[in-house]
Formats: C-alpha cells, sequence, structure tokens
C-alpha cells in the first residue's frame, strides 16, 4: 500500500502525534480525516493540509460511528486507521490522600484502550469492503502504546496499564482481521517532544532527553509521523508493537 493512495483517518490528529502523523501522510499524497474532540484545532490542522475534519469522541460508539461515516463520504473509502487520541494521567496506587480514584483508572482505560479499539473495530468495518490490492491488502490499522507499557514508572498504573492493553491486543487482532487482509500494528513511542512535554523548563526538558541512550535527545513527533508511513508501506509488518525510543529503557 503507497501513502499517495492512501485514505486514512488518524485519532487525536489535532496535535502531537497524531497531528505529525496526519502532516506527513498528507504531504505524501494521502487524504486524511482527523478525528479530535477539539473542533477549533481539528479543523484548523485540517485545513492546513487539505483533509477533512471530524469532531469525535472516541469512547462513544455513535461519535465514531458518526466519524466514520463522514470520513467515508469526504474520502470515498478507509485504507488505514492511525490511533493517536489518549490521555495521561498520574497517580499512585496508594498514595498521601489515599487509594487512586477508581474513576481516574477507568477514565485512561476508556480512553486509551477502549477508545483505540472503538475506532478499530469500526474503521475495520469499511476497510473490510475495500478491492484488495495487488497484494492482497485492505487495509491498515496503527494502535499507540508506550514504553510505560514495558517500563511504568511510579505513579502510571492507569496509563501503563491502558498501553499494556495496546500491545496485548495488537497480536490477536492481527489474528482477527487477518480473514480480511488487514494488518494491525502497534507503535511504542519514548519520550516525545509533545506539547505536554513542551511546556516543561528546558532544564526539565534535557534531563529526560540524557536518559535516552542514542540519540541523547527527545523524540520527534515527524518521527512517529514517518515510521507510521513505513508501516503502511511495508506489506509484511504485522501482529507486532515497534519500540520508538532511542534504545530507553526506564528506571
Amino acid at each position: 500500500m503507497q501513502l499517495s493512495t492512501t485514505a486514512a483517518i488518524v485519532t487525536g490528529g489535532a496535535s502531537g502525534l497524531g497531528e505529525a502523523t496526519a502532516r506527513h501522510f498528507a504531504a505524501n499524497g494521502a487524504q486524511v480525516t482527523i478525528f479530535d474532540r477539539d473542533a477549533e484545532r481539528g479543523t484548523k490542522v485540517a485545513e492546513e493540509i487539505g483533509g477533512h475534519f471530524a469532531q469525535t469522541d472516541v469512547t462513544d460508539e455513535a461519535s465514531v460511528g458518526a466519524a466514520i461515516a463522514h470520513a467515508v463520504q469526504k474520502m470515498g473509502k478507509i485504507t488505514v486507521a492511525v490511533n493517536c487520541a489518549g490521555i495521561g494521567t498520574v497517580g499512585k496506587t496508594l498514595g498521601k490522600e489515599g487509594p487512586l480514584p477508581l474513576k481516574t483508572f477507568q477514565t485512561t482505560i476508556d480512553v486509551n484502550l477502549v477508545g483505540s479499539f472503538n475506532v478499530a473495530r469500526l474503521a475495520a468495518v469499511e476497510m473490510a469492503r475495500n478491492e484488495p490490492d495487488a497484494d492482497g491488502e485492505r487495509g491498515v490499522i496503527i494502535n499507540t502504546a508506550s514504553i510505560a507499557a514495558f517500563d511504568g514508572q511510579k505513579g502510571q498504573v492507569s496509563y501503563a496499564s491502558s498501553k499494556g492493553g495496546i500491545v496485548g491486543m495488537t497480536l490477536p487482532m492481527a489474528r482477527d482481521l487477518a480473514r480480511d487482509n488487514i494488518r494491525v500494528m502497534a507503535i511504542a513511542p519514548g519520550i516525545f517532544l509533545t506539547p505536554m512535554l513542551m511546556g516543561l523548563p528546558q532544564e526539565a526538558q534535557d534531563q529526560l532527553a540524557a536518559d535516552v541512550t542514542c540519540p541523547a535527545r527527545l523524540g520527534r513527533p515527524e518521527e512517529f509521523g514517518q515510521l507510521a508511513g513505513f508501516i503502511v508501506q511495508m506489506g509484511y509488518l504485522n501482529g507486532e508493537v515497534i519500540r520508538l525510543d532511542g534504545a530507553l529503557r526506564m528506571r
């Protein structure tokens, strides 16, 4: 599958890794529809890249269904889904103020894991309708995990659990969708220079970068987008999680 013939939906496409992915795909000829809760920013990015936008709550079945229908109407089909929508929460299982609120854990799982599955399953319906390409392929789903799935830190129990779920569903989802010739991959990024990290003082950014093995810097969002594009084009990649972290292993 080539990016120039791709019709992609990108969740969380209004900022961070999702925006970088949407921009990379569009710059290489792909049709792109951005799914995001931020209508103002999402519309702006979509206009800049010549794409489309659908305000979407990934945890809501009706919202995602409507967004999928909108994307098909605008692009004619969906061949790629990249799930970048997510939230980061902090809190220990048992902190100074008591146990972690169950709502915090549930919300993190709902957005990061259930939301990704919700989009993937509904996008797969449309992909299965596509005419297979020369390699027999009908679609590609790329979910976003994290190195926290493997090296979760103190206070990351909710986040690491949600990303561990992404890792765990990659292979079985690939096996589920093999009959329809839809590939499933996941990317586990390390510490990336997203808007959240850009708000930290430069000293804090430098300290985080120093822990990265090589190159000793924070990841650039465009590198995530480039890897997502490579996965789309490399048809033999399936059912795997790729760490994108400069060999960082968190202490």
